[in-house]
């Protein structure tokens, strides 16, 4: 079964609409939507936004669903002058940009005692994705790069450059490393999926809801197109 999260009501809504055969359940002020989509098993959630919210909802898909997978779809910031709005980014690792344990000696970005500095994401669904990506949205260009996820929506200058300086960046948003995170410690296979809704400078908060539907559409076309190949 595939674990599907999204951050916020408009993210998942478009996919629960093509679903079948769907059974819901409440847990932890989430609606867990159980059935069939393009022919495959899946649970479909919106997880609220931000780190806590993203990392319990991917718990709860892991005890209660034993999902072989999870893919998180949703939208962000780009940090790279190459991704422009519209563009799609496949995650290979995430990073907490908002932690900070460097007076103990850590890198920025570093969780205490972790054996790992940043989530890398699963190869085999990344390929996936880009070959659905290649057949079902070739109008726009696909990259495969490194999410940072932080509680913080970012919307400017100062800050987009230095996420690119300390993390290399591709895009940023606030829910895309909790789950990878989760996921390494439940030792399950993730994916991220970013859609780019504005460029994480001045201009995003201008952008972001212009262009919100656009980069939902496009994810949700990816995501069909992935169910159907599993």
């Amino acid at each position: 079964m595939l674990g599907i999260i999204g951050a916020m009501d408009e993210e998942v809504a478009k996919i629960k609409e093509q679903m079948e055969d769907v059974q819901v359940m409440e847990k932890a002020g989430m609606e867990f939507f159980e059935g069939v989509l393009s022919g495959k098993k899946v649970v479909v959630v919106r997880s609220g936004i931000g780190k806590v919210n993203a990392a319990l909802c991917t718990q709860i898909l892991v005890d209660t669903y034993e999902v072989d997978a999870v893919i998180n779809t949703g939208i962000a910031g780009s940090l790279n002058a190459d991704i422009n709005i519209g563009d799609i980014v496949l995650s290979t690792d995430t990073v907490e940009h908002d932690m900070d344990a460097v007076a103990f000696g850590y890198p920025l970005g570093q969780i205490p005692r972790m054996d790992t500095f940043s989530f890398e994401t699963d190869s085999a669904l990344r390929a996936l994705a880009k070959r659905v990506c290649e057949e079902k949205l070739s109008e726009i260009s696909i990259f495969e790069g490194r999410v940072v996820s932080g509680d913080q929506f970012v919307s400017d200058k100062t800050k987009k450059e230095w996420l690119v300086s300390n993390f290399a960046g591709y895009c940023t948003e606030m829910e895309g490393a909790a789950i990878a995170h989760a996921a390494y410690l439940n030792r399950i296979p993730c994916l991220i999926v970013r859609a780019i809704s504005d460029k994480a400078d001045d201009s995003a908060s201008v952008d972001y809801p212009t262009f919100e539907a656009q980069a939902i559409q496009n994810s949700v076309k990816l995501l069909l197109g992935i169910c159907e190949k599993l």
